[in-house]
């Protein structure tokens, strides 16, 4: 069977941000180990903010923005970073990682909620997917954390974290970021992780030696430079090659990913309740994407209502439904990336 190089590549880049972002929440896991968790995050942040600024600078693409545009990507930065991954990062020294990842498996069902509280023209199998996918979070969650302590804690971390992400993807199409996504995203990881050495080093966090360990170290390299730089850059060039509804993927295969990982690597278990809760969230955020992704029916086409509404849910792009890159369209908004 012959693979057109084009094929090769989509699926080259679907690899990368399958297994990059599915094994993030296992280098966190590493990585905290040892290392302080906000310091930790914060200047991987930095160091990829830096190093994305560097790669663009050598390539001649104007750095410059607006102060709206610049207090919107700090903004974002702040949410979606700071308070979502940052956040991550501290929950993980309380929780597994396989459990991290189906709590934030269900940012896209939260932005759903996001959209319906503003009321937004969501379809109601949309609405219906959200409603019995949080059933399944709360499988996750309301088991392991009813006996309180240390992990219930992290458990709460966790969904503070994630609706902090849905929320950052919500406001994210309210506000004027750069037109270059890549610009803003170094924008978003100075601000982040500027936020989070801030606050680490006020909560008194330091750097020791032991913090210097092997594997932690990898781990936090690992982090700031596939999960950060290379999946990041794949995720984008996937947005202007691929088909959304393929690029979209990654939401309920990344998640299957971690808790693989977890499983293998670092011997985590998960009960049936919450297998049974992460079940029904990957499928819940399945219903959601296919539903959100899908082009109009002939019938629809005929029909100017239905065609207003798929106009509102679909990815800005061409005709093909590949979107450009930094859409600000409800559908790809609903489908960000949750893992950087």
């Amino acid at each position: 069977m012959n693979v057109t190089p084009a094929r090769w590549k989509i699926w080259t880049a679907l690899l990368v941000i399958y297994v990059v972002w599915g094994s993030t929440y296992l280098a966190i896991k590493i990585a905290v180990r040892t290392q302080p968790p906000l310091l930790s995050g914060g200047t991987r942040f930095i160091a990829a903010g830096l190093v994305l600024a560097a790669i663009l600078a050598a390539a001649r693409r104007s750095l410059r923005v607006s102060r709206g545009e610049l207090a919107a990507s700090l903004l974002l930065g702040i949410l979606l970073l700071a308070c979502g991954v940052g956040v991550v990062t501290v929950a993980e020294t309380r929780i597994d990682s396989s459990v991290a990842a189906m709590i934030a498996g269900s940012v896209p069902l939260q932005v759903v909620i996001w959209r319906s509280i503003a009321r937004e023209r969501v379809a109601h199998a949309t609405r219906l997917a959200a409603a019995v996918g949080l059933v399944g979070l709360a499988l996750i969650v309301v088991p392991s954390g009813s006996s309180g302590g240390s992990t219930a804690v992290g458990l709460a971390l966790m969904v503070g974290a994630s609706i902090s992400w849905s929320t950052g993807s919500f406001v994210s199409r309210r506000v004027p970021l750069p037109a270059d996504p890549f610009v803003a995203t170094v924008y978003e990881m100075l601000g982040g992780g500027i936020a989070l050495v801030a606050l680490g080093l006020l909560l008194g966090e330091g750097v020791h030696r032991d913090d210097l360990a092997a594997s932690p170290l990898f781990a936090w390299l690992y982090l700031a430079v596939f999960g950060s730089l290379i999946a990041f850059t794949a995720y984008a060039w996937l947005l202007r090659r691929a088909p959304i509804s393929q690029v979209v993927t990654h939401q309920y295969v990344n998640p299957l990913v971690a808790v693989t990982l977890g499983a293998l690597l670092l011997g985590e278990r998960l009960t049936a309740t919450t297998l049974a809760g992460a079940g029904i969230v990957i499928a819940a955020v399945f219903v959601t994407v296919r539903h959100e992704t899908r082009p109009p029916s002939r019938r629809s086409r005929d029909d100017p209502e239905a065609l207003e509404v798929c106009a509102e849910t679909a990815p800005e792009g061409d005709l093909s439904g590949r979107p450009r890159v930094g859409s600000s369209s409800r559908a790809s908004q609903s489908l960000a990336p949750t893992s950087l």
